[in-house]
């Protein structure tokens, strides 16, 4: 009689743990076909003002800067400035030593002195040969000298005249030589051509320095103009072309972090400058100048960074930069990870000609929330400031987008998804933004 009883109650058991199975997988199945609820955020599509910036670093320059390089060779026996040292136009920097210059003067005014006595010499020398050829003629037309006679008093007073020109000639190179001696002389002084200061000073007292007239010699100092600065910035080429003569930029210089000061951009290179060639880096950028509007102690190669102010726009449609995302034309609700298996796949067999697959464009969308429910709107986008950016078709004010979180909007959002709008998602919580209902 026990064993009936007990086995009845192992019946029992396996029954209901039968039973508790069963709904287990029922439950489960149910919970599988309700639909998740992406918690996100949302903001009103708003009107606002927006400034369009490029941004762009570089470094601070004076406007107006001069390299000094000597013109002539020698060794260095005056300096009397100092690195930083300010000087005024006409402030004698440096002065070579002389000596050799002025012997090549005084040989130059010497051989311009003889060129000018050959010169009085071959004067002379025509005035007579005029003279004579003047009386051979008046002989020769009294029948009393030959022919032949007068034709070489005519060729005297020729080779006279010409030795004259000559000595005009030999006048004028001497002078030349002169000329240059004292100029050369002169270039012995190096002279501040503006008022500034000394911002490099590379060379020192008794120095040997090389200077030619056809090529830079070597280069002893630099004098800048440190009341006038501007930034000079490389920007790439996509952003240069918005980029024009007289737009306004906020400059922010390491050295004066607590300051931001303001420009003009006053001129754009017309030809690039690459740098990184045949490499991965490579990149083509052009160097754009800002005059900086306030006077302040800048040293020339200060690091800045500046936004230039390139479009604005005036009370029109906005929405957050994070709002707006893409989708393949249909709605696929994971682009990124479409186009990556296209990518594989054309490269796994790549076409040519009529065979090549067209490569398909995402359309940039928003999300709009309505009765809980998200709607993919298709929008165009205008310019663009560090945080909003401008629509110009397919939204109108005050309708609640979705700004929120990245994951939602990048990857899981498609139109028609169930949406809850809640708290802000901190940084590696996106799993917990899926809530059943």
């Amino acid at each position: 009689m026990a064993k009936k009883k007990a086995g009845k109650g192992r019946k029992i058991v396996v029954a209901v743990v039968i039973v508790a199975v069963l709904g287990g997988l029922a439950a489960a199945a149910y919970f599988r076909k309700r639909e998740i609820v992406l918690t996100i955020q949302t903001e009103k599509v708003t009107r606002r003002d927006l400034t369009e910036t490029v941004v762009a670093t570089g470094r601070v320059q004076p406007i107006n800067k001069v390299t000094i390089n000597p013109e002539v060779s020698g060794e260095i026996v005056e300096l009397p400035v100092k690195d930083g040292q300010a000087v005024k136009k006409g402030d004698l920097l440096l002065r070579i030593k002389p000596d050799n210059y002025i012997a090549s003067r005084n040989s130059a005014e010497a051989s311009f002195k003889s060129a000018q006595a050959s010169q009085n010499t071959a004067l002379a020398n025509r005035e007579k040969a005029e003279i004579e050829f003047a009386r051979f003629k008046e002989l020769h037309g009294s029948k009393l000298i030959s022919d032949s006679q007068l034709l070489e008093a005519k060729t005297s007073l020729n080779v006279a005249k010409a030795q004259f020109e000559g000595s005009i000639q030999q006048v004028a190179q001497a002078k030349a030589s002169v000329d240059r001696a004292v100029d050369d002389l002169a270039k012995t002084t190096i002279l501040a051509p503006m008022d500034g200061t000394v911002t490099q000073l590379k060379s020192e007292l008794g120095e040997r320095v090389v200077g030619t007239g056809m090529m830079a010699g070597t280069e002893i100092m630099t004098v800048a103009n440190l009341t006038e600065m501007e930034a000079r910035v490389d920007i790439g080429e996509v952003d240069v072309v918005l980029v024009k003569l007289g737009q306004k930029a906020r400059l922010e210089i390491d050295a004066f972090r607590d300051r931001k000061f303001s420009g003009i951009v006053s001129e754009i290179a017309n030809a690039a400058k690459a740098s990184g060639m045949g490499t991965q880096s490579e990149a083509t950028k052009f160097e754009v100048k800002i005059r900086i509007n306030e006077p302040e102690g800048f040293r020339p190669g200060m690091s800045v960074t500046a936004d230039i102010e390139t479009r604005y726009q005036s009370n029109v449609v906005t929405v957050p930069i994070q709002s707006v995302t893409t989708r393949l034309p249909g709605g696929t609700n994971a682009p990124l990870a479409k186009a990556a298996a296209d990518v594989d796949k054309d490269m796994a067999e790549p076409k040519t000609g009529a065979g090549k697959p067209k490569l398909v464009k995402p359309d940039e969308v928003v999300f709009l929330v309505e009765a809980g429910k998200a709607v993919m709107k298709k929008v165009k986008r205008g310019i663009s400031d560090d945080a909003y950016t401008e629509i110009v078709a397919g939204l109108t004010e005050g309708q609640e987008v979705v700004t929120g979180g990245y994951k939602a909007i990048n990857k899981e959002l498609a139109d028609g998804k169930a949406v809850k709008v809640g708290p802000a998602i901190t940084a590696g919580a996106d799993d917990k933004s899926k809530e059943q209902p």
